[in-house]
């Protein structure tokens, strides 16, 4: 049984071999394993159960040791983010700067060919096409975030335009990652804080529900499966996302929603992938806390519905054994180590 399968068991709702997984590490965190185990290639360890080709539009067109500045136009701080950075400047600043806004190539020949010559090393993976700010985030660092959210009262057709546009450049990558066959293209966004909405509920539903509608309409419309990735308490929207089409969230922060309530309460409606801790059990728990935390989350999944994976990619204050110990309760199941025998 390869991993793929594994995964696909676990989204349809069927009782996996074991509870499959796919965790990610902040440059930062992934230097600290590498020197605590003393190696360079974590992909052994790690053992991820997807392979990820990933579209953030963050290639630089001018960079500095401490600014970069993308294909939108966008500049970044990375004096202190240096995964991201943090937008300090941004190209559409009034509506007519919308007008006369030159937008990037969505999707180059060279881009979609370094895709599909990565994807031949998949090795029995699920395959997941990632489109990164993928509308509220790519429409603020655009327009700049406190514009953005007074434009959705003041200026609301203005707004509708902007996500137009970006919808129109999404929906190109859409239809290049569903030519490369693979089993889901994921939308990366953020609509949530920890007390709830950033944009609030009658906005999101105003300019972000049907407008996700029309970018999942065709993957789901291949067979394929819709993932989307908000941080936040945004469980309000979950009902709205499988109306839509979603088949798999991510990352279901415990901090801010009950995942053990959640994970049986969809199950056979959406999957989660995600769960465990970023904020306090990873970084501060115990290696035991960690190992218990993981067992857990095994368990409330077994029955298929979920995809193991810390709540984000793991930061640079999380003690390199407790990453060690996750991998190990996760390699430990029966079924993994069956089927990897």
């Amino acid at each position: 049984m390869s991993k793929r399968d594994v995964i696909l068991d676990a989204l349809a709702f069927r009782k996996p071999a074991y509870v499959p997984w796919s965790i990610g590490l902040t440059i930062p965190a992934a230097e600290k394993v590498r020197k605590y185990l003393g190696v360079q290639d974590l992909g052994p360890l790690l053992d991820n159960h997807f392979f990820e080709v990933y579209d953030a539009g963050f290639s630089p067109v001018r960079e500095t040791a401490t600014h970069m500045t993308d294909i939108f136009g966008v500049t970044w701080d990375r004096t202190v983010d240096k995964d991201i950075g943090t937008p300090c400047d941004w190209p559409i600043k009034t509506q007519a700067d919308l007008d006369t806004y030159q937008w990037p190539t969505p999707g180059s020949e060279e881009s979609h060919a370094a895709a599909r010559q990565m994807l031949k090393h998949s090795t029995g993976r699920f395959t997941r096409y990632g489109i990164g700010f993928s509308l509220f985030e790519r429409a603020w660092t655009l327009h700049g975030m406190s514009e953005l959210l007074m434009d959705m009262v003041a200026e609301p057709q203005f707004v509708e335009r902007l996500m137009d546009k970006i919808v129109e450049y999404n929906l190109v990558l859409v239809h290049k990652a569903l030519e490369l066959g693979v089993d889901c293209v994921h939308f990366g966004d953020d609509y949530g804080m920890q007390a709830g909405l950033i944009m609030g509920r009658p906005h999101w539903l105003k300019f972000i529900k049907p407008r996700l509608a029309r970018m999942f309409a065709p993957v789901r419309a291949a067979g394929k499966v819709v993932s989307m990735h908000s941080c936040g308490q945004v469980n309000v929207l979950f009902d709205d996302l499988v109306e839509i089409g979603l088949n798999m969230f991510n990352p279901f922060q415990p901090e801010v929603m009950n995942v053990f309530e959640l994970i049986p309460h969809y199950r056979g409606t959406l999957a989660f992938h995600g769960g465990m801790s970023t904020q306090k059990t990873l970084p501060f728990g115990s290696v035991e806390d960690v190992r218990a935390m993981t067992r857990r989350l095994i368990q409330a999944g077994s029955e298929g519905g979920y995809i193991f994976s810390p709540a984000h990619d793991t930061p640079a204050d999380v003690p390199p054994q407790n990453v060690v110990a996750m991998v190990e309760e996760l390699k430990a199941q029966p079924g993994y180590k069956n089927a990897s025998s």
